[in-house]
């Protein structure tokens, strides 16, 4: 069985034979569209931002240069340009439906003090919900797909070493969500409910 073809060979192709394009698209789809969903909250402007994405890559892509940073950043990039205008043209953020999240494989790997309930899980989505649009999409890329700091720099604009300092800024701020989560649930039901500390365990 062949090895499949690398996005650099795909890039290379596609610059030659516009009509490969579609295998980019499948690959990067569902990938993208549940990035796009996330940070807009609804299927319909989640659906309409992912067809942009890719009808601008493909009208940029005889423009990608190889310069050492994954072509899927390249991706996202556009995506997260697109999801910020978005935002800006939004006075108000839409709500998400937790039940809707859409999370890829088992990808939603946060560090061990993170919840592993049900129950736990819905607190975590809660409270991201709540932290700065910045700070949320850190997140959907650090643990949702699961892309090393200079990605996510790549795609947010900014350094490795930054990316760094505002992801652990971003947890610091996360665990502090959960613990008043966890503290205002228990006062609420007159019950023993998990803390901050004792998920991180």
């Amino acid at each position: 069985m062949s090895e499949p073809e690398s996005d650099l060979d795909l890039v290379k192709r596609v610059k030659k034979e516009p009509s490969a394009f579609g295998l980019v698209y499948e690959r990067y789809v569902t990938r993208i569209y549940n990035y796009v969903y996330y940070r807009v909250g609804n299927h319909h402007d989640a659906e309409d931002l992912t067809s942009r994405v890719f009808h601008r890559a493909l009208t940029h892509i005889k423009d990608y240069a190889d310069r050492g940073v994954p072509f899927s950043a390249w991706l996202y990039r556009i995506a997260h340009n697109l999801v910020a205008n978005w935002h800006r043209d939004h006075a108000r953020r839409q709500d998400l439906a937790l039940d809707d999240v859409i999370l890829v494989g088992d990808a939603f790997e946060m560090p061990e003090w993170v919840a592993e309930t049900n129950e736990e899980r819905r607190w975590l989505l809660a409270a991201i919900r709540r932290l700065p649009e910045e700070r949320q999409e850190l997140l959907i890329l650090k643990f949702v797909e699961q892309m090393s700091n200079a990605e996510v720099g790549q795609i947010m604009g900014r350094t490795e070493g930054a990316i760094k300092s505002l992801y652990h800024r971003t947890l610091l701020a996360l665990r502090d969500e959960l613990a008043q989560s966890a503290a205002a649930s228990s006062n609420r039901s007159g019950g023993a409910t998990p803390t901050g500390d004792e998920v991180e365990r």
